[in-house]
């Protein structure tokens, strides 16, 4: 990939390649060598450059060499009061569960060398279990199950595979948001609520009564996004 001429003005130091490396990175959710192939050498070539660029804005970048996939994260410091470019987009219960079970499938995947793939049967499936004994509105729980993995592929967690709807790669991305250590927290909290009796009273959502709840009040989990 060969650098272009700059434009009319530009008073930027980085080449033009390495600046869309940058814009990518800003954009999210990540840069994968294996859709952005272009993009990947520039990026592990001026790995130095693009962090300290990242540093001016309090970003910190995420590389796994390995699953050759990097991000953007932002700096959290107790020595400085940080200004917060990165804000956070609110999961909800079922959408954080899911997110969990994809984790697992890129776990297991990993372990038998293998690209982690699932299918919306799977995904349903799953997600099925969090659901009341008791639910008197099930199409509202479908429709919250639905939702769930429309937001993991806007999120781009999930890609396509080929011309099959029903079939998706889980994104390596997500190995690196949540740490082993994360998960099986997480996982035992999920499992807890999923083995627990449906109480009485109050409106039924067809969600376990009690989801865990973030600091901002919402049910689930987050993730950074620009």
């Amino acid at each position: 990939m060969g650098d272009k001429d700059s434009f009319t003005g530009d008073t930027g130091e980085l080449k033009m390649d390495t600046r869309r490396v940058l814009v990518q990175l800003l954009l999210g959710p990540s840069v994968d060598a294996r859709r952005q192939s272009k993009l990947w050498p520039v990026l592990v070539q001026d790995e130095k450059a693009l962090r300290s660029r990242l540093h001016e804005l309090f970003l910190d970048l995420v590389i796994d060499h390995e699953q050759k996939v990097a991000f953007t994260r932002q700096v959290v410091s107790d020595q400085l009061d940080v200004p917060i470019l990165l804000r956070k987009a609110p999961l909800t219960f079922i959408e954080s569960a899911l997110l969990l079970f994809l984790r697992q499938k890129l776990t297991q995947a990993d372990a038998q060398g293998e690209r982690a793939v699932v299918s919306v049967q799977e995904m349903q499936e799953h997600l099925s279990v969090f659901e009341k004994a008791d639910n008197s509105d099930r199409a509202r729980f479908e429709r919250q199950t639905v939702n769930a993995v429309e937001k993991a592929k806007t999120l781009s967690l999930l890609r396509k595979l080929g011309r099959n709807e029903e079939r998706y790669e889980v994104a390596p991305t997500l190995k690196l948001l949540f740490s082993a250590e994360e998960i099986q927290g997480l996982m035992r909290t999920y499992e807890s609520l999923a083995e627990a009796q449906p109480s009485e009273g109050g409106e039924d959502s067809g969600l376990p009564d009690e989801p865990p709840v973030n600091d901002d009040g919402a049910a689930g989990g987050d993730l950074e996004t620009v």
